[in-house]
């Protein structure tokens, strides 16, 4: 068993996961893909990187993926930025970042 399986962090996003954070943050019944999802799914993947480095500091090729999730996620928030401010100040303070 790996290490991380048996300090009890979470590997990946389960479906069942994924289905309730498109249920939380989707515009409309069949929607999947608008920016809210997306922000909201990378942020995820972002929460369960950062708790693995805490455990395992020298990974830096995982520390390469969540970089790159960072820069998808920041673009996909400036995207959501420029064409709606309001869904964009609604995102950030459901999902707690900064901005």
């Amino acid at each position: 068993m790996s290490a991380s399986l048996q300090k009890g962090l979470k590997v990946a996003v389960t479906a069942d996961e994924r289905k309730e954070v498109i249920e939380k943050f989707r515009a409309h019944k069949s929607d999947t893909g608008s920016p809210e999802v997306q922000i909201a799914l990378t942020t995820g993947r972002i929460n369960n990187l950062t708790r693995h480095f805490l455990s395992f500091k020298k990974d830096h090729n995982s520390r390469r993926g969540l970089l790159k999730l960072v820069g998808r996620r920041r673009r996909l928030l400036n995207y959501l930025k420029k064409k709606n401010a309001e869904r964009y100040l609604a995102v950030i303070s459901k999902l707690n970042l900064r901005k």
